[in-house]
């Protein structure tokens, strides 16, 4: 279940600055297209991408805080979170600290659950969504390929992920086939016009 951070939100919405939510099916390659734009606007101080919090043994999948469920629990009671929700038999959760920069006027990037969308809509003063995704062969492909435990039953994440997309209404949608500076490319024209010009393919 997504936490309520629209409820514990303060003085009116909360701004000035953006909010740009990463959103799409396992497999679209979030987290590369993500680490590909956070390369290509380093120095970029008004740019701020938030370390996720997972209830997950750190691997070489992501660059995330591992915390244990009681910890999860403490964290949500002590407001420590901006945004959390659970998924796929783990919680996730943005550090609240990303509030902070928002307040500060910057724009703060991160990789979420569709699920938290419509909250994050009533909680913050601009959010903008950002659908990656690809077609289901490619995402399965890329499931497979990964193999990782965690991520569960195959079939099941791919039919959860058709039902989600039907769910959310995405300001921008990043199709990721082929190299994944391309679709880099496109988030880096989201959250910094101009910027993405330094992104080049390998392929």
């Amino acid at each position: 279940m997504s936490g309520p951070p629209e409820e514990r939100a303060r003085g009116g919405l909360i701004g000035p600055g953006r909010l740009v939510l990463v959103v799409g099916p396992s497999g679209a390659g979030k987290d590369k297209v993500l680490a590909l734009a956070r390369a290509a606007t380093r120095g970029d101080d008004t740019l701020v991408f938030p370390r996720r919090l997972i209830t997950r043994a750190a691997d070489d999948s992501e660059d995330h805080q591992p915390l244990s469920d009681a910890a999860f629990e403490r964290g949500i009671a002590a407001g420590a979170f901006a945004l959390w929700w659970d998924a796929h038999g783990n919680r996730y959760a943005i550090p609240v600290a990303a509030d902070d920069a928002i307040r500060a006027g910057h724009t703060v990037i991160c990789n979420v659950s569709r699920t938290v969308v419509p909250a994050a809509r009533r909680r913050y003063a601009s959010v903008v969504a950002v659908l990656v995704t690809a077609p289901a062969d490619v995402l399965k492909q890329r499931l497979a390929a990964r193999g990782r435990a965690s991520d569960g039953d195959l079939a099941q994440r791919l039919a959860r992920s058709d039902q989600a997309d039907c769910r959310i209404e995405p300001d921008v949608v990043i199709v990721n086939v082929g190299a994944p500076e391309i679709a880099a490319r496109e988030l880096v024209h989201v959250v910094a016009p101009g910027r993405e010009g330094g992104l080049r393919s390998c392929s």
